[in-house]
Parts: C-alpha cells; sequence; structure tokens
C-alpha cells in the first residue's frame, strides 16, 4: 500500500483540486483533496443523522472540521461529515487522503481514509449537515 500511495505523489495531475481514482488489480482508490479553511466568516453546521454510506462517485473534495471528523462536499454540494473512531492528526499534513471502499461505495464502520504519510482512521459514523439560519 505505501508504494501505491506513493504513485499519487509523482503524478502532477493528482495535485488538482477534484477526485482522482485509480483502479489497480480490481482496487478503486481516490485521492480527495482537502480544501483550506475559507477566509469567510464560519457557518454553524446542525448535525442530523447521516446514511451509513456515500457512493464514492459523488464525493468532490473535503474539509478537515476537526482532528476526528472530516466534512465531505457532494456534488449536489450537501456536505455530510465523517467522524472517525479516533483523532486523526496527519491527514491535513499534504493536503489530502485517499480513500479505498471495498466497493463503489464508502461506508462506516467498514471504510477508513489513508493520510498521504501512511497512517489511518476508519471512519465510524456519518451526520448529515445542514448550515444554521441566523436571524
Amino acid at each position: 500500500m505505501p508504494l501505491l500511495l506513493g504513485l499519487f505523489g509523482a503524478e502532477p495531475a493528482a495535485v488538482g483540486g477534484s477526485v482522482t481514482r485509480l483502479i489497480v488489480q480490481d482496487e478503486v482508490i481516490l485521492r480527495v483533496p482537502v480544501q483550506p479553511h475559507p477566509l469567510l466568516p464560519e457557518i454553524e453546521w446542525i448535525e442530523h443523522k447521516g446514511p451509513k454510506c456515500i457512493a464514492a462517485t459523488v464525493i468532490r473534495r473535503a474539509l478537515l472540521s476537526g482532528p476526528s471528523q472530516v466534512d465531505f462536499i457532494l456534488a449536489n454540494r450537501a456536505r455530510v461529515r465523517a467522524q472517525f473512531d479516533e483523532d486523526c492528526p496527519a491527514l491535513d499534513f499534504y493536503g489530502g487522503f485517499y480513500l479505498q471502499p471495498a466497493d463503489e461505495r464508502v461506508c462506516a464502520r467498514r471504510d477508513a481514509v489513508y493520510s498521504r504519510i501512511g497512517g489511518s482512521c476508519t471512519i465510524k459514523s456519518f451526520k448529515q449537515l445542514e448550515p444554521k439560519v441566523h436571524q
């Protein structure tokens, strides 16, 4: 796995702002770019019960929202928070991470995210996020 992950480091196209997909011997590996924190005012997010799985094809990018969670931005602009079993501080070190789903879905309690330096964090659950409207 580390050798395979090293391949992405040498690919200039993998550094871009979109999810990169690589298939090696029937295994799908997705490189997910992490978007830097915006300079705009912080939005407060309300968590709701989320899905058990997310289709891998709808993940567009991610935002680090804490040491034990990451927010996935989906194709329809919805936001889903992946909460990890433990803190995962190495995810922002190289500005991206990898997903290696068993099928075309990323599922809680089954899949993990892999940092570019070799660590991994298991996804404990997903939460659907809704922006809080201030009145």
